[in-house]
């Protein structure tokens, strides 16, 4: 889960789920249906999701922000105690992620 501006900047990065999921829950209290204003903006920007490389942009934006994140990490383990991450799982790029959903915020 990585939250990620329309500008590409990491707003809140996967090791922090929790707090994804509140700015989430913060942002939808209140609303059950969704706003069927911006759903059509939406849709008008995408061509009802026939082009989506804006979106597409972003995705590998969050993707490159994982892997930079995992790379940091992995040497931060380096040099500390109880063992290295480092050698554990490798991510190399958009194939080794899978897309379950999103969520536009405007």
């Amino acid at each position: 889960m990585v939250y990620i501006g329309e500008d590409g900047e990491l707003i809140c990065d996967y090791l922090n789920p929790k707090k994804i999921l509140d700015d989430i829950r913060l942002l939808c209290r209140g609303k059950k249906e969704p706003i069927k204003e911006l759903c059509k903006h939406f849709n008008e920007e995408t061509e009802d999701g026939k082009n989506m490389s804006s979106m597409s942009a972003l995705l590998n934006d969050a993707i490159s922000t994982i892997i930079h994140s995992k790379e940091e990490s992995d040497i931060d383990s380096l040099f500390s105690e109880g063992g290295t991450s480092a050698l554990l799982s490798t991510i190399s790029g958009l194939e080794d992620f899978e897309l379950i959903c999103f969520l536009v915020v405007k």
